[in-house]
């Protein structure tokens, strides 16, 4: 295993030196690097990986482990944290992984391996299914003013954006309730993924605001200290809808009340974001942070 590691460093360190490209075993193949974070350590984990794009140019990569007869340790994290970085060599990006399913799995397996037959006889060694994951880039909201003001801004402007993904996706899901089948399935997991990037960056983002950037503002400014008890408050209340969020994403199927959360959990965080920006963004301009 430490051979292993030490050889995808030096896979890493060439890849990032020279714009992507590598020699030896990968020479010529196009590869890209993806940053998931540990499913139990927390920690960030790079590996180099093989790639092809789909219709819509969106990058696939195949947990194929060589046809072992377990996942790789980068599935299972992107399973617990859907949440990636991708490195292509000529740019760097945050991306959603989700795993394709069903039919729509098999229909991008059989693409694969046309392009690369390889990927087809490690599926002969193993009874698992290798999983075929598509790397959607998240929308990104760039910073349109410096400092702490403009970081707030961008952070909520991902949130919403990414909420209102969930929220199709939930009602996407409710249509298909109905009638189950791969499409569902694939639905599922799209939803799933989507929604647990969406809870745990927003989860990250109250923690942050609540041991850092509040205490700070506070002792700043003593006569705001009401306004900070209402937003713990308010944390408290999303914290709960996104606990519940998450349960029910391990639940069987899609279905009316999933999206019916959704829609409760949007119209909390519309309204705290909201609030957040026009008390704090004044004090945070004021104070050139």
């Amino acid at each position: 295993m430490s051979s292993f590691n030490e050889f995808n460093e030096n896979v890493i360190a060439e890849f990032r030196a020279n714009a992507g490209k590598v020699g030896g075993p990968f020479e010529g193949a196009e590869l890209l690097l993806l940053t998931t974070t540990g499913a139990r350590s927390g920690t960030p984990h790079t590996v180099p990986l093989g790639f092809l794009r789909d219709g819509g140019g969106t990058p696939l990569v195949v947990a194929s482990a060589a046809g072992a007869d377990r996942h790789p340790a980068w599935y299972h994290n992107l399973l617990a944290r859907p949440l990636v970085q991708v490195e292509t060599g000529t740019e760097e990006y945050e991306a959603v992984a989700v795993p394709a399913a069903g039919a729509r799995r098999d229909e991008l397996f059989a693409q694969i391996v046309r392009a690369e037959p390889g990927y087809g006889e490690y599926q002969a060694r193993t009874a698992r299914v290798i999983p075929v994951v598509a790397l959607q880039r998240t929308h990104e909201v760039p910073e349109e003013e410096g400092g702490i003001a403009g970081k707030l801004l961008s952070v909520h402007g991902w949130l919403r954006a990414q909420l209102a993904h969930v929220r199709e996706l939930a009602a996407d899901g409710a249509a298909e309730a109905g009638a189950p089948g791969a499409g569902a399935a694939s639905l599922g997991l799209q939803l799933r993924q989507h929604c647990l990037a969406f809870c745990h960056t927003l989860e990250f983002h109250h923690r942050s605001e609540d041991a850092g950037l509040f205490p700070y503002l506070e002792q700043q400014h003593p006569h705001m200290r009401e306004f900070f008890r209402r937003v713990d408050a308010e944390h408290r209340v999303i914290a709960r809808l996104q606990e519940e969020l998450v349960r029910a994403l391990d639940a069987p199927g899609v279905g009316e009340g999933f999206s019916e959360r959704v829609e409760r959990m949007s119209r909390e965080l519309e309204g705290h974001l909201d609030r957040e920006e026009a008390q704090l963004l004044p004090v945070l301009r004021a104070l050139g942070a």
